[in-house]
């Protein structure tokens, strides 16, 4: 089934709105990106030379806009309902269907908006849209084995470590071995508030 079906992603929490990426975004999302630079290029792939520029932002939202509408990824925004302020992003990718029905999560926050559980908050409401509405199995996720802070709030929200990935992804322009972890609809390893 595309996602076109479905209305286009609008999740609430408590303290957040989840949202596709709009053009107007643009400012807040480069400003917020660049003072947290040294906080999140340890954990992501090498940036682009233009990777804060308008053009690569617009990009993005049409890559968000065409994936949701053709079914392969949901890319939101965390937005504070008080204020309306981007506090980070998060996105189920590689949406498999058939047998498989599985997405990969993947996230980032910017500095000043971490541990305070925001995503926390995202990862459980997402999980619960995609075993949900969105029909999915199982979800993956995937970090460095020293990304301490990432690998114990996705064991708070449920998601159980299975194993290393070598050479995983390029990181900081190398290949860098992950651990991955994955959380079942229908997990019993332990129950989870997403399940």
């Amino acid at each position: 089934m595309l996602f076109a079906r479905l209305r286009k992603p609008r999740i609430e929490t408590d303290r957040l709105l989840l949202r596709l990426p709009v053009h107007g975004d643009f400012r807040e999302w480069a400003d917020l990106r660049r003072e947290s630079a040294d906080a999140l290029q340890p954990w992501e792939p090498r940036w682009s030379p233009d990777h804060l520029s308008r053009k690569a932002f617009t990009n993005r939202v049409y890559w968000a806009n065409r994936s949701w509408s053709q079914g392969s990824a949901v890319a939101l925004f965390l937005t504070r309902k008080a204020d309306g302020a981007l506090l980070g992003a998060l996105t189920l990718d590689n949406i498999r269907r058939g047998p498989s029905q599985t997405g990969t999560m993947g996230y980032w926050t910017g500095e000043r908006h971490q541990r305070q559980g925001y995503m926390r908050e995202a990862l459980e409401a997402v999980g619960h849209h995609a075993f949900g509405r969105l029909d999915l199995s199982r979800l993956e996720a995937a970090c460095l084995p020293e990304n301490a802070a990432s690998r114990a709030l996705l064991e708070r929200v449920g998601f159980k470590y299975e194993g290393v990935a070598q050479s995983y992804l390029q990181i900081g322009g190398r290949w860098r071995n992950h651990v991955l972890y994955a959380m079942l609809r229908g997990d019993r390893r332990g129950r989870t508030e997403a399940g």
